[in-house]
């Protein structure tokens, strides 16, 4: 028989899909004292090889409210070709294509190992991938070279058939008409004044005919060609042209006079864009790629105004209500946003520059529309070119590894409701009987849009339990969740991806082995960091620390065994067990601390940290460190200031960077060069080991993080110093050296302890002070 951690495993790989709790508490009372909602993270079009989409589309049951998708979990009458709806219970006739199946030949969607499957919608025209660049030329030469030679070779890799657009922008925005052969076309417009809609695809003449109707052919499909034939142009045609059209794009023409910023119309050129798309292609697949190069500097969406001496907005001016286009601007974007995804595009950002560029306001842009957001130093750096090119990676059958246009809809047997979603969606407000009232995320809804998605696009799904206490479920009853996922593949293919999951019921009372040892840890541990990422947006950041600690602190009361006034007792079950080192050290990550990082970092770690999957997801809140020694192969070690010795190489992947640390003996031997003598082989080959693991590394990820190659005492250090537990202090120096810098915290728990008078405090501290014995220095759970 399968252990829990191998039927996870085995459902992750096949579903998607992780959920907190493997066994879930019969009511709605037992469900809220087990403190982790029942919730899970799924990722929609997960890569399945050994799965071949149907050649037919999905049998839904009849009644009107339900419409969930034949699966496994239904009850099937061969005789009389009924079957009955697993989440209603209604009784369905077979369409007149299955007359021919039976116990022995069962379709697809029938049998249990296909719990997902896909399949190709035929009906409807297919309509082909739209990518729109809309570029900055407000960079300096370097960048805007190394931009335009990234944007070429782009157009190497999209299908032929796929169709391409260019706006730029300065203190102008240009929107470039792509049929004009021989001769640059555009429409020129002003950057600073505000547009709707309506007014934009006029002056793009989006809302004119532009020819007589031929004879036979319907007046929309004609304006539709002729619109896409001057601004939208299939990339077999204008290869050469479009090619040639970026090599002569130059820098923003207008003067910038000393002291002073160059004039971006960021806001203005991303609203046209929008509404060229919306006027063109509703409702098809489509790409918005921003890419800027600084902050919006005039007209709607601006974020800081043209003098240099005027610093862009910080953390400590939000705070302060200081930051004066702050609300303005992301009250433009969310407006650019909201349009973009009823439409089913989406919006990239690729923003490369020293100082920020206005992420924190344009975040919605993504978040929202299921876009990528990438951030960087310049625009000709291997970071953004790499990045970039892995946009249009492709997959085993030589196919773009995206999707579009996406609707995840989820369905739940009657015992549970859906209350809300976390990750790059926007709500579809469907209202059913499915609905909590009782909102977590985007929640009011059992429907949400997702314009853009790849295989690793992971959301989290919250649910709750609403079966009464008073009301036990049967003995081996199980409750079922089914996620019907529409989407628009990039072989242009209409395609309904189906999962349906099932899970056992168990009543707390007398089960609560069974529960606690079906609890996901990993998959528990992001979910609750999602949630502090979403209240993070919205409330204080020591608001949301003490919101994790309290239910950290809950968790263990309700699952720790201890004996009263002994701390050295606590003890927490291996499934509980590292549920804590995560709490410790999400707490000190940068989705909740904005210390040292500007509002455009904080944006960047949290767009990332809500779509990625449960894997990506785990190294985010807790960094990975190996370390490579003369004494073995390499070793995965403690993140803790204990495992810096002189005589390790240390290799750290905190997702967004790569960071080898050479202990100060291997860095004194490396400055001395003993890696070039023949008879140091084995040193040379120590050097190499990390190298290696961290080039292998720094292939797969996207987007492409930092490489930072330093040593002991190195001004770089300071990436891997601010990420280990601080458990070395000036109470317990190193045996070989000094306190590290850059990791000086005290171990306030020791402190509280050596200073603690009275009898209350002690009290007070018991469930903390247990938690710190799991997690050394958890100064989060101490009072202040």
């Amino acid at each position: 028989m399968a252990t829990y951690q191998e039927f996870i495993q085995q459902n992750e790989d096949r579903d998607g899909v992780r959920f907190s709790w493997n066994v879930w508490p019969s009511s709605r009372l037992e469900a809220t004292r087990m403190v982790v909602p029942l919730a899970c993270l799924f990722t929609p079009i997960k890569e399945r090889p050994d799965l071949p989409p149907l050649q037919y589309e999905p049998v839904l049951c009849s009644r009107p409210t339900c419409r969930a998708v034949l699966n496994p979990l239904c009850q099937v009458d061969y005789r009389a070709k009924l079957w009955a709806c697993n989440f209603c219970f209604q009784r369905n006739q077979f369409p007149p294509s299955y007359a021919g199946i039976s116990e022995m030949s069962q379709p697809a969607e029938l049998m249990p190992q296909f719990s997902t499957v896909e399949y190709v919608v035929q009906r409807g025209p297919q309509s082909p991938l739209i990518f729109l660049y809309v570029v900055d030329t407000c960079l300096e030469e370097e960048d805007l070279q190394a931009l335009k030679e990234s944007l070429q070779m782009s157009l190497s890799l999209l299908p032929p058939n796929a169709l391409v657009g260019l706006i730029t922008f300065g203190r102008m925005v240009q929107v470039h008409e792509l049929n004009c052969e021989g001769i640059s076309k555009s429409y020129v417009f002003r950057g600073s004044k505000d547009l709707t809609a309506k007014q934009i695809q006029e002056m793009l003449g989006l809302t004119k005919p532009a020819a007589a109707v031929q004879q036979g052919r319907p007046a929309l499909h004609q304006e539709q060609l002729f619109i896409s034939n001057r601004f939208l142009q299939p990339v077999h045609k204008v290869d050469m042209n479009l090619t040639d059209l970026l090599g002569e794009l130059q820098r923003d023409p207008w003067p910038v006079p000393q002291g002073k910023r160059p004039l971006r119309s960021t806001g203005i050129a991303l609203s046209i864009a929008v509404g060229l798309l919306e006027g063109t292609f509703p409702n098809t697949g489509a790409r918005v790629m921003l890419f800027t190069g600084g902050p919006p500097t005039q007209g709607p969406g601006m974020v800081v105004g043209d003098e240099l001496k005027t610093p862009i907005r910080s953390w400590h001016d939000i705070e302060k209500d200081n930051a004066r286009f702050l609300k303005k601007a992301i009250k433009h974007y969310e407006g650019l946003a909201n349009r973009a995804a009823g439409s089913g595009h989406c919006i990239d950002i690729y923003a490369c520059a020293l100082d920020q560029t206005g992420l924190l306001e344009m975040k919605c842009c993504s978040n929202l529309t299921g876009g990528y957001m990438v951030m960087g130093d310049s625009f000709n750096t291997s970071l953004f070119k790499q990045t970039f090119q892995r946009v249009f990676s492709k997959d085993y059958n030589g196919e773009f590894r995206m999707a579009f246009g996406a609707t995840l809809e989820v369905k739940t047997s009657r015992e549970l409701k859906i209350a809300g979603a976390i990750g790059p969606c926007v709500s579809l407000n469907s209202k059913g009987p499915c609905v909590s009232d009782n909102e977590l995320g985007v929640g009011g809804t059992s429907q949400w849009k997702i314009c853009g998605l790849d295989p690793n696009t992971t959301l989290a799904v919250y649910f709750e339990v609403v079966n009464q206490h008073n009301a036990p479920i049967p003995q081996g009853g199980r409750g079922a969740v089914q996620y019907v996922t529409q989407y628009q593949h990039s072989n242009t293919q209409k395609r309904i991806r189906v999962n349906t999951i099932a899970r056992n019921w168990a009543d707390a009372q007398s089960q609560l082995q069974h529960i606690e040892a079906a609890f996901d840890q990993e998959a528990s541990a992001v979910l609750m960091a999602r949630l502090g990422v979403f209240r993070a947006e919205s409330e204080e950041g020591p608001d949301v620390l003490r919101w994790l600690d309290r239910q950290l602190i809950r968790l263990c009361q309700k699952f720790g065994q201890y004996n009263k006034d002994d701390p050295n007792s606590f003890r927490l079950s291996e499934s509980f067990s590292l549920y804590p080192q995560f709490m410790f050290h999400l707490r000190r990550s940068p989705f909740l601390q904005v210390f040292n990082n500007s509002p455009d970092e904080s944006s960047y770690y949290r767009h990332n940290f809500v779509r990625q999957d449960l894997t990506q997801s785990l190294i985010m809140i807790q960094p990975i460190l190996y370390s490579y020694s003369f004494y073995g192969p390499p070793e995965p070690v403690l993140l803790d200031s204990s495992s810096i010795l002189p005589d390790r190489i240390l290799l750290m992947d905190t997702f967004f960077q790569i960071v080898i640390y050479h202990g100060e003996t291997i860095a004194q031997w490396r400055k001395a060069g003993y890696q070039d003598m023949t008879e140091y082989e084995n040193f040379k080959q120590l050097l190499n080991a990390p190298l290696d693991d961290a080039q292998e590394l720094l292939q797969n990820r996207f987007p492409m993080p930092r490489y930072v190659d330093t040593e002991h005492g190195g001004s770089q250090a300071r990436f891997l110093l601010s990420k280990v537990n601080p458990s070395q202090t000036h109470n317990n120096l190193y045996a070989w050296g000094q306190l590290p810098k850059g990791s000086s915290r005290m171990n306030w728990y020791l402190f509280l302890l050596q200073n603690k008078e009275d009898s209350l405090l002690k009290q007070q501290l018991f469930i903390r002070r247990t938690l710190c014995l799991i997690q050394p220095d958890f100064t989060g759970l101490l009072p202040r």
